[in-house]
């Protein structure tokens, strides 16, 4: 039997009857002691199978009689707030919003509620995955409807913001709390964490604390991830792909196009997993931060400014003090090479750390390692700049000398002198990289500025700086300075490895280390960067390491594969031991020993129209 082409035996009846009494009727027995319409809504507001219409209708009916819905009625209210409503119709949507508004100015008690139902809805949803025993559900990355759906997720937020204006208090721990696990897949985390910053967007006074968490996250994944560990995997990865590739025409199977090896392969994405999440957020992060800088393509300077501000509170607080981080500092070398001004205030900012008397000795040490790696690595930065920079480092240094050469503790001593040993290194390691641009156009009077920094007092001091410095930059920097006739460094380094260095506190245990180790515990932050989609907007701003053709220098090298992003990059590769890595020390572990150190895809597009 068939009515108007429906056949009525065989298919479900329509939803369009409902049972029991209107709402407000509902709630009017439920005072007198009836319960059994109040649980007959709830039965039929749960129903999975409900319609665009019913939805409808049972909000209106909601809508007139909000003031009614106290904290005795959280149930029904949850249950009201779960109803789905995004990927309906703009129908539904929109009457949805309109719920939303009402509930949270007559309600406010169901704000949390509320702004926990948006922020759960910022992740893909679930599928579920089941292989033999093993649940591996993760987020369904092929919803076509999640830019819709984010939209309208934070079209409500919005809504609510504009209702309740203490949202801001009750929003963050939400967000905290919510936050997807950082081993999840790199689609639900890029979804979080462009759904955050785009709330910082239209809630200003969040961006800091939102900027905040999404980098202490990220630093989580970074120091999980050495760079020896990436480096291996991904060359690893390679050498496959070019032995499989051998028998491509006999082996081009379609299933086999999106393999993961072949992806990382290709240079589409990391194959190391935890850099592959870390690279998809450091993609987010830097196109945020350009977005946000820019408007119509031309830098916004205020607006450029006030970010700086909250990234730098940022990066004191958690980026700074975390040893051997390999990546995520890299959003402040990005945000400094959009304006010059950028990076002078940056490398003011370090410098005023470095000089502090009354900061840690770790944050000195750490303040003076960023300087010389920003110094050294940034090609932005002109050369008069870097000159400034050496024309505060170097005197500090003789100041420094002064004040202790000849005085009871003028001896070599990491625990005394730390940030004294890490602002030499920081000299050495810029003018290994910035000694030709120093000396380019008029070599007189490059020469000339070198001689005047009377390097070879810092050599020869009784604190001797080149006993405690990576053999690395020691060697070349002392190859350098030879060709130039600055100082003569060699006598120095041969009486030195003759002897074994008393280190306190040592990293490696014992009492102590010959002088091949890393007693600074020193670590260059910004060193070659490895991932390779965010890595394209940082190589074309990278001063690379380029081998000086007419010095003699004995270094030992490691093997590096070819293709990697080091295979030139650079003369301290291998130098630095790799061990555990430490996230936001407290300021109860300033004091504490050192610790040892740990240590291409489509180009974003634009963050606040990034599809997803």
């Amino acid at each position: 039997m068939e009515i108007e082409g429906r056949d009525f035996i065989n298919t479900p009846p329509l939803k369009t009857v409902r049972f029991g009494g209107t709402v407000a009727n509902t709630l009017a027995k439920l005072q007198k002691g009836d319960t059994s319409d109040y649980e007959l809504i709830k039965h039929q507001l749960s129903d999975p199978d409900i319609k665009d219409a019913q939805i409808i209708n049972w909000l209106q009916e909601f809508r007139t009689c909000v003031t009614q819905l106290g904290k005795d009625h959280e149930q029904l209210v949850n249950v009201v707030l779960k109803l789905p409503w995004l990927g309906r119709s703009q129908a539904v949507v929109e009457e949805y919003l309109a719920f939303l508004s009402n509930l949270v100015s007559a309600q406010t008690v169901y704000l949390r509620a509320c702004l926990r139902m948006v922020i759960t809805n910022f992740l893909p949803k679930r599928i579920r995955i089941q292989e033999g025993n093993v649940d591996i559900s993760d987020s369904d990355d092929e919803d076509e409807n999640l830019p819709r759906t984010f939209d309208n997720c934070h079209q409500a937020l919005q809504l609510i913001a504009r209702y309740v204006p203490s949202t801001s208090r009750f929003l963050m721990p939400i967000l905290t709390d919510k936050f997807p696990f950082v081993q999840k897949s790199s689609r639900t985390l890029e979804c979080y964490v462009h759904n955050m910053l785009r709330v910082s967007v239209y809630i200003p006074d969040l961006r800091k604390d939102i900027l905040e968490l999404i980098i202490s996250k990220m630093l989580m994944l970074d120091v999980s991830a050495p760079r020896s560990e990436i480096e291996e995997v991904e060359s690893g990865a390679q050498q496959d792909t070019s032995g499989a590739s051998q028998d491509e025409c006999l082996f081009n199977m379609d299933e086999e196009e999106d393999s993961p090896l072949n992806s990382g392969a290709d240079g589409r994405e990391m194959v190391h997993p935890v850099a592959e999440r870390l690279d998809t957020m450091m993609t987010v992060l830097l196109a945020y931060i350009k977005d946000v800088s820019h408007a119509d393509g031309t830098l916004d300077i205020e607006k450029t400014k006030a970010l700086y501000r909250d990234l730098v509170s940022v990066f004191d607080k958690v980026v700074l003090p975390t040893h051997a981080s390999c990546h995520v500092q890299f959003y402040m070398f990005y945000l400094c090479s959009f304006r010059l001004g950028l990076a002078e205030a940056f490398l003011d900012h370090l410098w005023k750390l470095l000089q502090g008397p009354n900061q840690p000795s770790v944050l000195r040490q750490s303040a003076a390692g960023y300087m010389g790696s920003f110094m050294a690595r940034a090609k932005f930065l002109p050369v008069s700049t870097v000159k400034a920079c050496l024309d505060l480092l170097v005197p500090w240094l003789h100041l420094y000398i002064d004040s202790q050469d000849s005085g009871s503790k003028a001896f070599c001593d990491i625990n005394l002198h730390g940030p004294f040993y890490t602002a030499c290194q920081a000299v050495f390691y810029t003018l290994i990289f910035k000694h030709n641009a120093i000396l380019e156009g008029n070599m007189k009077k490059g020469l000339a500025y070198l001689q005047g920094l009377n390097l070879e007092r810092i050599v020869m001091c009784q604190l001797n700086p080149l006993r405690v410095c990576l053999p690395a930059v020691t060697n070349m920097f002392a190859a350098i300075t030879r060709k130039y006739q600055l100082v003569l460094c060699y006598t120095i380094i041969e009486r030195n490895n003759r002897h074994m260095l008393p280190v306190v506190r040592s990293s490696v245990g014992g009492s102590s280390v010959p002088t091949n180790t890393n007693p600074l515990d020193s670590f260059f932050p910004f060193d070659p960067y490895l991932l390779k989609s965010s890595g394209k907007l940082i190589e074309p701003i990278y001063q690379v390491w380029e081998e000086p053709s007419d010095c003699m220098i004995n270094v030992p090298k490691k093997e590096i594969p070819k293709g990697s992003m080091e295979e030139e990059d650079d003369f301290l590769h291998g130098e630095t031991p790799h061990g555990d890595s430490i996230v936001g020390m407290t300021p109860g572990s300033y004091d504490s020993h050192l610790q040892s150190p740990r240590s291409v895809g489509s180009p974003p597009i634009s963050f606040l129209q990034r599809p997803f």
